[in-house]
């Protein structure tokens, strides 16, 4: 029978990284690395499949678990979408320094061109420094010469779409959005399964070694929205009500400072809950409770009609299911 699944945590080393992940939230981290920009909690990728961590499937990758239980894990409406594709990758980054200026492609280019999906993704702010800054899009109207140009100039900053952001702010980033996460920032990201990005600017940073990140410019312009963006963050719903509800995920923030029952008897998918602060205890029907923390996160099997969720003090959860 499908139980709860908790996976191993996979860090990334970026040029822009942090020590909050391992530092803070103590994740494991073999190959001490020391500029800890992403940790990959969930991820169906072949070369980065996340590994089960906990009851008797431990050490089998989510692929191999999907092939087995199918849509059992999955859904009937994601299987019958998706396959045993995984579509969903969930992370958290810490971005002590500015991350690139960049935009991702819809899933027609994706296909056409990588063979893969797009990346449409949201970002949900966890710890922000005072005075920190996402990007979206733009402040007004640009034309690709005028991008080229301030590209080349270093001027760019000048037309970014730039919002100050606190904890618990979300943000919807659609593809073809030209965006970057600035300093200072903890988040959480949910996403298509794609690792596509476009660069268009990486303020001249070079690596140890001396060299430039490669830009995309060509391909960036080919698919980025240059119209401008009024707003990014997301409105607070109504009691009830989802944060995100898309066509490649939907997104409901629960916070609870008592035990509470989510019936998922009507989402015909996995579900993934997403700790940001606090702690609680989630249990499902004839199955022992797995405890979760900030930082952390649990996929709970299509299978799996009901979970009871119990706080150990104020805790936000970050709901996720196609």
């Amino acid at each position: 029978m499908l139980y709860p699944l908790k996976f191993t945590p996979q860090l990334k080393e970026r040029i822009w990284g942090g020590s909050w992940l391992t530092e803070q939230w103590h994740k494991p981290n073999p190959h001490s690395i020391s500029r800890c920009g992403e940790s990959w909690e969930i991820c169906g990728f072949d070369s980065d499949c996340s590994v089960v961590a906990n009851g008797f499937l431990a050490g089998n990758t989510l692929n191999e678990v999907a092939e087995i239980y199918m849509a059992d894990l999955l859904g009937d409406n994601v299987f019958d979408r998706f396959g045993l594709e995984f579509p969903l990758l969930i992370k958290f980054i810490d971005a002590r320094d500015d991350l690139s200026v960049q935009v991702h492609p819809n899933d027609t280019v994706a296909q056409q061109q990588h063979q893969c999906m797009g990346k449409n993704e949201m970002w949900y702010v966890i710890e922000a420094q005072p005075n920190a800054m996402l990007t979206s899009g733009f402040n007004c109207t640009v034309t690709p010469a005028e991008l080229q140009q301030r590209i080349a100039q270093g001027t760019l900053d000048q037309v970014l779409h730039r919002e100050k952001v606190t904890p618990n702010d979300a943000l919807f980033i659609p593809a073809g959005r030209v965006h970057a996460i600035g300093q200072g920032i903890l988040l959480a990201e949910i996403q298509q399964a794609s690792d596509i990005t476009y660069r268009l600017y990486d303020y001249n940073r070079t690596d140890q070694h001396g060299r430039k990140r490669d830009l995309h410019i060509e391909q960036a312009l080919a698919v980025a929205n240059l119209t401008p963006t009024r707003t990014a963050k997301l409105p607070k719903p109504p009691a009830g009500q989802p944060l995100h509800s898309g066509e490649h995920f939907s997104v409901n923030r629960i916070q609870i400072n008592q035990p509470t029952h989510r019936d998922l008897s009507l989402i015909d998918s996995f579900v993934i809950y997403i700790c940001t602060h606090g702690t609680a205890t989630l249990q499902a029907p004839n199955q022992q409770p797995e405890s979760l923390s900030a930082g952390q996160t649990l996929l709970i099997p299509a299978s799996i009609r009901n979970i009871s969720i119990t706080p150990m003090q104020q805790t936000t959860l970050l709901e996720v299911y196609i």
